[in-house]
């Protein structure tokens, strides 16, 4: 049995969980309190961050790696296109998801609200608070002007880039943290994505003493 070390709250664990449903490869998802730093987990991965995929004798970290091993390995259905230049554009976007959103938004607001009480380092700081609200609108606008040229992301095929993005939303729209009014487009788009089959684990998720909005797993937000 493939196994996936993950934290529910953790988008990059959601960008692989997604990239495995939508290839149709069953996993059993183990929730690793990373942050506890257990030496069993160090050992899986000494970065001790998650997600961690176990397949077979193989231990792969690092969840852009895991989902492009995947896409070589299990090639369909495709979340990366062809040409040179669109394989650009997704690597752009997820990186610019991952990192720039990651750090502008969900670290600020998922970070502050939810992973300082679990942790149990203090209270959430307001400015870190207010900081991650004004960026948030910032980020709908830019995927907006995205989506306003194009059915998806990064192109007119559903790409890891939507993934990326979504693993980031779909945590901030558990603490609804998103305001689905700013952008009809984006609303849209996430509608669209949430109502895949992949989708489904994620809508299932709870995460004790946070439980999500009645919207949360609702297809017709």
């Amino acid at each position: 049995m493939n196994r996936l070390y993950h934290f529910p709250l953790s988008p990059f664990s959601r960008k692989v969980r997604l990239s495995l449903a939508e290839k149709r490869i069953e996993v059993e998802l183990v929730e690793e309190r990373y942050w506890e730093q257990d030496p069993d987990f160090l050992r899986r991965n000494p970065a001790g961050k998650v997600p961690v995929l176990k397949m077979g004798n193989r231990t792969f970290a690092d969840s852009t790696a895991i989902c492009e091993y995947l896409e070589e390995v299990f090639p369909t259905p495709a979340l990366l296109p062809k040409s040179a230049e669109d394989r650009y554009e997704v690597r752009r976007l997820v990186a610019w998801f991952d990192d720039k959103f990651h750090e502008d938004v969900t670290s600020k607001l998922v970070g502050e609200r939810v992973f300082r009480k679990i942790m149990g380092t203090g209270y959430p700081d307001s400015a870190n608070v207010k900081a991650g609200a004004r960026a948030v609108k910032y980020h709908l606008d830019y995927m907006a002007s995205l989506l306003d040229q194009r059915r998806w992301l990064a192109g007119n095929d559903m790409s890891l880039a939507d993934f990326a993005a979504a693993g980031q939303l779909s945590c901030l729209d558990y603490i609804s943290d998103v305001d689905w009014n700013r952008s009809e487009v984006v609303k849209n788009w996430y509608a669209k994505i949430k109502s895949r089959p992949a989708f489904r684990s994620l809508l299932a998720d709870q995460v004790s003493g946070f439980p999500p909005p009645r919207h949360y797993a609702d297809l017709d937000f």
